[in-house]
C-alpha cells in the first residue's frame, strides 16, 4: 500500500520489515506525497474506504486524513489484527474460521478519526463500504468536483466474511461468498458512475497487492501456473492481475506491457496535471500503454521481500522478460503446497542467479544456466548495481516497536484493555 500510494518502494519510506500492528508506533511519514495529496493540489476531493495499513498512532496521527484525503471510512489495518473467534463472519451467527491475533483490541471500524464501531459489524461491514463510496461519488459529482476514491478491500483475506445478501450463494464456499460480495461493490461503485452520468470521465483502475495465501488452502485463492504465493519473491506472491477502464478513452484489449502498482501516481499526475512529487519516485507513466495500447517505460522491476535488509537488497530482478533471483526463500503464507521452494524458510543464495524467461516459463521452472545468457545475466547486474546504489533505505517505522497504549480503543483509558474496547455506533 505505502509503494502504491507513494509511487517509491517501501524501503524509502521506512515501512519495513513486515507490517504496522495495532499498537506500533510508526506509520506513513507525514512528509511522504500520497495520491490523494497530489491530487488535493487540483482540487479533486478525495476519500478511501476500506483497509488502511499504514498507522494508527498517537491521536491518529497516521490516519488517512493526516495523509490527504477528506473522508475514511473502514478499519485501520488488516482484519485478522484482533480476535476473531467470537465474531460473526457469516450469517446468522457463523462464526469466524480459525486464528487472528490475540491479546490485542478488536478490530475497530474507523470514521474519518472516530471509531464508530469495535468490533467491526463483519455482516454490515461491506453493505457501509458500498454506501460511503457510492455517496461520496454523487456528492462529488453534484458538487461538479473531480474526485479520487480508493477502495483498497479487506475481501478476500482471511477470516473471509459476507453480509446476507451473498452469503452461501458461490458455489465456491466462504472464499467465493466474499469474493463475490466484494464484486457485488465494485458493481455498485460502476452503476453509480454510470447513473451520475460521470463514467466516460473515469479511470478505473482494479488490481492487487499480493498474491494468494496458500497456507489457507481452498480459503486462500490460487495463483494457477505462478509459482509459489504470498509472502515470496516468485511470480505467484509478486505478480497480480490489472483492469483499467474508461469508456471512450481507453479501448478494450489486452497488454503484455510491463506496469507497477508504483506506476500509478505517476499516471494520474498526467492525467490530472499535477507536478510530481520532488522526491526520488520508482513509478512511471503508464499513459502509453493505457491510452495507446503502446511500449512501456519500464524494463525493469525489483523485488524485495517481506523483510528487506540493506544487507542482502533486492531478491530478485526483472529485466524485460528475464528475472534473475539472487536470493529466493518460502513464506509461512505460501506452505501447503508440495514445492518445497514455497514453504522452506531456509534462505537460500544464489551464485550466479537462477534465471528465468518469464515469458516462456512464467512458472519459473528452467533455470537458464549455460553461458549463452551470460550476457543477460550482466545486464540485470548492471541495472541492479544502478538502482542500489540509488536506494536509501528510510528509518523503519516499524522497527520503532509497538505499545498497548496506542491500540485504537472507543473508550479511551478504559480498564482492563482491551477487553473493554467494545462499543456500538449507527453508521
Amino acid at each position: 500500500m505505502a509503494a502504491l500510494l507513494t509511487g517509491r518502494y517501501q524501503t524509502r519510506s521506512g515501512i519495513y520489515p513486515g507490517v504496522l500492528y495495532p499498537g506500533s508506533k510508526g506509520g506513513l511519514p507525514l512528509n511522504e506525497t500520497t495520491i490523494a495529496k497530489m491530487l488535493k493540489s487540483k482540487g479533486y476531493t478525495t476519500a478511501i474506504v476500506g483497509k488502511w495499513h499504514l498507522g494508527f498512532g498517537l491521536n491518529g496521527t497516521y490516519l488517512p486524513t493526516r495523509h490527504g484525503f477528506d473522508n475514511y471510512l473502514g478499519i485501520p489495518y488488516s482484519h485478522d489484527q484482533g480476535p476473531c473467534q467470537n465474531l460473526t463472519c457469516f450469517p446468522p451467527d457463523v462464526k469466524c474460521y480459525g486464528f487472528c491475533d490475540q491479546d490485542v483490541v478488536t478490530v475497530p471500524l474507523v470514521f474519518n478519526e472516530n471509531i464508530k464501531q469495535q468490533p467491526a459489524d463483519f455482516l454490515q461491514l461491506e453493505k457501509a463500504y458500498s454506501e460511503f463510496a457510492t455517496q461520496f461519488i454523487k456528492d462529488a459529482v453534484r458538487n461538479n468536483q473531480p474526485f479520487f476514491l480508493y477502495y483498497p478491500s479487506h475481501h478476500t483475506h482471511y477470516p473471509q466474511y459476507a453480509g446476507t445478501d451473498y452469503a452461501g450463494k458461490s458455489p465456491r464456499g466462504p472464499f467465493g461468498d466474499a469474493l463475490m460480495e466484494f464484486d457485488g461493490t465494485v458493481g455498485k461503485i460502476l452503476q453509480t458512475l454510470e447513473d451520475t452520468g460521470v463514467i466516460n470521465n473515469t479511470l478505473i483502475f482494479f488490481t492487487g497487492d499480493n498474491g494468494p495465501e496458500l497456507m489457507r488452502k481452498s480459503r486462500g485463492g490460487n495463483a494457477g501456473l505462478m509459482k509459489c504465493g504470498k509472502g515470496t519473491t516468485y511470480e505467484g506472491g509478486m505478480r497480480e492481475p490489472a483492469i483499467t477502464y474508461w469508456p471512450g478513452s481507453i479501448q478494450p484489449g489486452v497488454t503484455r506491457a510491463l506496469a507497477s502498482s508504483l506506476d500509478i501516481l505517476p499516471t494520474f499526475a498526467k492525467l490530472a496535471g499535477a507536478a510530481l512529487p520532488d522526491v526520488q519516485l520508482d513509478g512511471v507513466d503508464m499513459t502509453n500503454i493505457l491510452l495507446n495500447h503502446g511500449a512501456s517505460e519500464r524494463q525493469t522491476i525489483f523485488y524485495y521481500p517481506t523483510f528487506p535488509s540493506e544487507k542482502y537488497s533486492v531478491f530478485a530482478v526483472r529485466w524485460k522478460n528475464f528475472k534473475a533471483h539472487y536470493y529466493t526463500q518460502g513464506a509461512i503464507h505460501s506452505q501447503s503446497t508440495p514445492d518445497s521452494n514455497c514453504s522452506s524458510l531456509f534462505l537460500k543464495r544464489h551464485d550466479p542467479p537462477l534465471l528465468y524467461n518469464l515469458e516462456a516459463d512464467p512458472s519459473e521452472n528452467y533455470n537458464l544456466n549455460s553461458t549463452e545468457w551470460d550476457s543477460v545475466l550482466k545486464q540485470i547486474q548492471a541495472v541492479k548495481e544502478q538502482f542500489e546504489a540509488s536506494m536509501v533505505f528510510g528509518k523503519s517505522e516499524i522497527a520503532k516497536g509497538t505499545d498497548p497504549v496506542l491500540e485504537p480503543c472507543c473508550i479511551p483509558n478504559c480498564t482492563p484493555k482491551p477487553t473493554c474496547c467494545r462499543c456500538t455506533s449507527a453508521l
